[in-house]
């Protein structure tokens, strides 16, 4: 034994020394001044930033002002650093600059006119499986279209070069590519716009030239009906690159004309004005000696802009000269696309539509050629169904009609009256509906449904029409008193539909609109008329996508998720997706609605029913293959409806609700993990409202709350969450005095410590248990200190198989979690020793009124006492022998601390073990902190100094102690 320890009670009392204070006004993170460093090195403080700033010119010369560029200093307004960044720089904007910033901001709103913003839209869209052709001289390296210009030709052979070139228009390096996918043709294509750019570095303007007008050709090519506004949109983007090119040439020529403030009159700039706007002539003369119509128009057209070197006022009289032209492309969706592009260009030179106005207009008078026979025949050639071919025109008709109605509201009345009365107007409704701005679409509502329901359209469906309708109405509906009579009127013509097909797309397009603005009763009829719809068609996994879109948009759009849950149509409509898979999706949406959008209370049955029904169908599919993000998001799911149900002050209609919660939802331990601690709160509100005066009732209720938990959490599968639920129930048990209940949970829970693993993997990533059960430990320590014995056990049982079952986990050798679970029992056997503990649980008697500081009981602590120093020792040995002397300096000097608090000194064989502990601190000082032995020796000092005058014996033994270790 290497101890004879006794506990003795020290009274001397603890002063707490109170840290020195100000009274401020100000925030402590508030910048309130700058340090001006001085050239010769001396500092001083401005009160005042701005001040700074003011000084006098002499003095910002012979010194620099030093901001702090920590965050902390920075004004603690609730700016984050990079926000106030952002606003210095504002501020420090000239108006130039802000002005500037305005325009910018204002392109930026107009950006949904942008052809940028719907040309990756058309290349997802329009793509085919067939073989495409190109026919160009570009491709191939060895005839790549003459060689280059060399620097030192002379002007006249430069121009006769160039002649000859242009000449040699039909030479015999044509190449047919034939047989190319999609993506290579696309390849193709962006090899011709590399070779431009190339060609045009290199000064060979001729060749550049020949290869946008071979890709211009291209565009008459309608083989592949279906890639034709795919086609457009590649070759268009060459067209645009020439025309940037020879714009940017034509600008640089005119760089300083603009420098000079734009005095195109002045004697300096005319020279080089004409060199321009001959420049830019010379470009439309070589383009308007090009013998097909189409590459001529198109060419013209990329080069537009150039204009404003020649004639800048009469961009809008060109403009209506190529409308004109474009009359003259017999094929009407090259005319069509043609015509997009011109509006493309116009939108970028003038503000003035009347352009695109007659460009409409010439598409309004060749738009029945659309149906003709000689389309007929070509679709019938390439087996296209007329249904793909008017879809071809929705991009350039929609892009048309939405650069004529932007920001022109007058032309939109126009434009419907215009397309009311054409024939086959399918395809102009919906292009309006898809443009015109939703605001006009919602106050002609009613008409539109007229216009709709009357409109016979081959190829265009009623379908389609009211599918782009219900997207229209989705964002901006009609008025309040006029949405019954728009819906009555829509599904009029929808349910006459008889293509289930064609109903469900349709019916998926107005959920919306319908969940934002009718009442439950509205969106229950629709729920039924589609089940009864879906059911008579037996199809339903055709439609398994409709299905769960229609409800996605309802439950987000609709608030009251709990009124849509108890409707009688709903759990019929569930029963619609019979595959499992999908139907697991649609009921995780449900609860991911119902836990973002619900009450946080609630207690009807209906919903809590319902809920439950749906939640185990999720619990079902979750099995030893999920994955584990799947059973975590699941599990969260339930946890959450779990918590929010409650009955208020029903509290045994609570508890059945969890054991049948329990019952539902099997082999989740986070939902068990929710059970148990809700059924714990439940059990502590039960003492809430006693206030601690139980009746048989009130007992056997929490009893059965306890008796819940303990049985629970076995089925729990991570030893680690076990031993955390039972110490919480154990804790909650005690605290609603069911001490039998109280004990069989610490001891559930100490019997696991042998079956805890040394690590977990989380994640992927391995994690250390030995931390959390010394943690564990300590906290267990603390509880059991009020923890009364038990009649039919030991005294102090429970610390006794505590400190059995700590050494059964494989702690590591060099480690001093074990030590610290001991010295944790010595604070906590120190306790025991008080005649009085320092906290208590109302109602429930503790072992010092137990035991009334009995000797044998005192007798007993005291042994257990000695037996944990001994077993401290054994480590300390064992830490030595390891050659961690740091961890065995520290833990030696926290032992001889406790010593020093806790036990007799004027014992021989404490006092000497206490010394033999400061020894071996002192020995491996240089392994330890240097401050360490110092403090420790102060705080001996000050224990001395606040016993000595209180415990006589004890004083003169701490006094000689001291003596022993200041000589040593």
């Amino acid at each position: 034994m290497a101890t004879d320890w006794e506990c003795i009670p020290q009274f001397y009392e603890v002063h707490k020394n109170p840290l020195q204070s100000h009274i401020t006004y100000e925030h402590p993170l508030k910048i309130h001044g700058v340090t001006v460093i001085e050239s010769k090195g001396t500092k001083r403080c401005l009160k005042d930033i701005r001040s700074s700033f003011s000084s006098d010119n002499s003095s910002r010369a012979s010194s620099s002002i030093s901001l702090s560029a920590e965050p902390l200093t920075l004004s603690f307004d609730g700016t984050d650093p990079l926000s106030l960044f952002a606003r210095q720089e504002q501020e420090n904007m000239d108006p130039l600059t802000q002005q500037m910033e305005k325009i910018n901001r204002k392109s930026l709103d107009e950006d949904n006119i942008s052809w940028s913003a719907k040309r990756l839209g058309i290349l997802n869209r329009y793509t085919t499986s067939e073989k495409l052709s190109i026919s160009t001289s570009f491709l191939s390296a060895a005839s790549s279209g003459g060689e280059g210009i060399k620097s030192q030709t002379v002007v006249a052979d430069k121009v006769k070069f160039r002649l000859e070139q242009l000449d040699d228009f039909d030479d015999a390096s044509m190449s047919h590519m034939i047989d190319l996918t999609q993506q290579e043709y696309i390849q193709r294509i962006e090899q011709l716009n590399q070779e431009l750019i190339t060609s045009w570095n290199d000064d060979q303007r001729v060749k550049s030239l020949k290869i946008v007008i071979q890709c211009s050709k291209m565009l008459a090519d309608t083989s592949v009906l279906s890639f034709y506004p795919s086609q457009f949109v590649l070759i268009t983007d060459i067209l645009d690159m020439f025309g940037k090119l020879v714009y940017e040439r034509l600008n640089i020529k005119a760089t300083n004309i603009i420098s000079e403030g734009d005095n195109r009159k002045s004697s300096k700039a005319e020279p080089l004005y004409e060199n321009a706007r001959e420049t830019c002539q010379n470009w439309f003369f070589k383009i308007s000696s090009i013998r097909e119509l189409l590459p001529r128009l198109y060419l013209e057209m990329a080069i537009l802009k150039c204009y404003e070197f020649i004639s800048p006022k009469e961009f809008d009289k060109n403009l209506l000269r190529i409308t004109k032209m474009i009359r003259g492309i017999g094929d009407p969706l090259v005319q069509t696309y043609a015509r997009c592009y011109l509006v493309r260009i116009s939108l970028n030179v003038t503000p003035n539509k009347e352009s695109i106005k007659e460009n409409f207009k010439d598409f309004l008078k060749i738009y029945n050629t659309i149906f003709s026979g000689a389309v007929r025949s070509e679709l019938n050639r390439q087996r296209v169904n007329i249904e793909t071919y008017l879809s071809l025109y929705s991009p350039a008709l929609d892009f048309m009609l939405l650069g004529l109605v932007h920001k022109n509201s007058i032309c939109t009345e126009e434009i419907m009256n215009e397309c009311k009365g054409t024939k086959n107007n399918g395809l102009l409704f919906i292009s309006m509906l898809n443009v015109f701005q939703p605001k006009f679409i919602a106050a002609n509502a009613l008409e539109f449904v007229k216009l709709l329901a009357s409109s016979n359209t081959e190829g265009i469906s009623k379908g389609h029409l009211f599918r782009a309708l219900g997207i229209s109405v989705s964002d901006y509906p009609p008025l309040p008193e006029q949405r019954l009579q728009f819906l009555n009127g829509s599904f009029n013509t929808i349910d006459t539909f008889t293509d289930p097909i064609e109903y469900i797309n349709c019916i998926e397009t107005w959920t919306q609109f319908i969940a934002k603005n009718f009442s439950i009763t509205v969106i229950n009829d629709l729920l039924g008329t589609i089940t009864l719809r879906v059911n008579a068609s037996r199809t339903y996994e055709r439609f398994y996508t409709q299905l769960q879109n229609i409800l996605d948009q309802i439950l987000q759009h609709f608030e009251n998720t709990e009124l849509l849950l108890i409707q009688e149509n709903f759990l019929p409509y569930l029963d619609l997706f019979k595959k499992d898979s999908n139907r697991i999706v649609v009921c995780k949406n449900i609860l991911i609605r119902f836990h973002q959008k619900s009450e946080d209370n609630i207690s009807d049955e209906i919903v809590i029913n319902a809920i439950m029904f749906i939640g185990k169908i999720l619990s079902n599919s979750v099995t030893a293959q999920s994955v584990e993000d799947e059973r975590r998001q699941i599990s969260h799911l339930i946890s959450s409806f779990i918590r929010k149900v409650t009955y208020p002050k029903d509290f045994e209609r609570q508890l059945s609700f969890y054991v049948d919660a329990r019952e539902a939802f099997t082999d989740l331990d986070a939902v068990y993990i929710t059970l148990v601690n809700s059924v714990n709160k439940l059990a502590v509100g039960i003492r809430h409202v006693v206030k601690g005066n139980y009746t048989q009732k009130t007992g056997a209720f929490v009893k059965a709350c306890i008796a819940f938990c303990f049985i629970s959490i076995p089925s729990i599968t991570a030893i680690q969450n076990q031993m955390d639920l039972y110490l919480l129930t154990g804790q909650v048990a005690l605290l609603n005095q069911c001490l039998g209940q109280a004990d069989a949970c610490f001891e559930a829970a100490l019997q696991l410590v042998s079956n805890l693993p040394r690590s977990v993997e989380t994640e992927g990533i391995s994690r250390n248990l030995e931390t959390y059960l010394v943690s564990y430990l300590c906290n267990m320590l603390a509880t059991l200190v009020v923890v009364p014995d038990s009649p039919d056990q030991g005294v102090l049982y429970l610390l006794r198989l505590l400190l059995s079952v700590v050494t059964k986990f494989p702690f590591d050798a060099q480690s001093s979690g074990l030590v610290i679970v001991y010295l944790q029992a010595l604070d906590m056997l120190y306790i025991q020793s008080l005649e009085e503990f320092p906290y208590h649980i109302p109602g429930v008697v503790s072992n010092d009124e137990l035991y009334g500081h009995d000797q044998k009981y005192l007798t007993e602590v005291n042994n257990i006492c000695v037996q944990v120093i001994d077993d401290i020792l054994v480590q300390l040995k064992i830490l030595g022998s390891n050659r961690q002397l740091r961890t065995q300096a520290t833990l030696a000097l926290d032992l001889f601390l406790r010593i020093i608090r806790y036990a007799n000194l004027s014992r021989e064989k404490t006092f000497q073990l206490a010394v033999n502990l400061w020894l071996l601190a002192a020995k491996a000082e240089s392994h330890i902190d240097v401050k360490l032995i110092s403090h420790t020796l102060q705080n001996v000092e000050y224990i001395y100094e606040q016993m000595k005058n209180t415990n006589t014996q004890n004083a003169r033994s701490l006094a000689r102690l001291l003596h022993r270790i200041q000589t040593k």
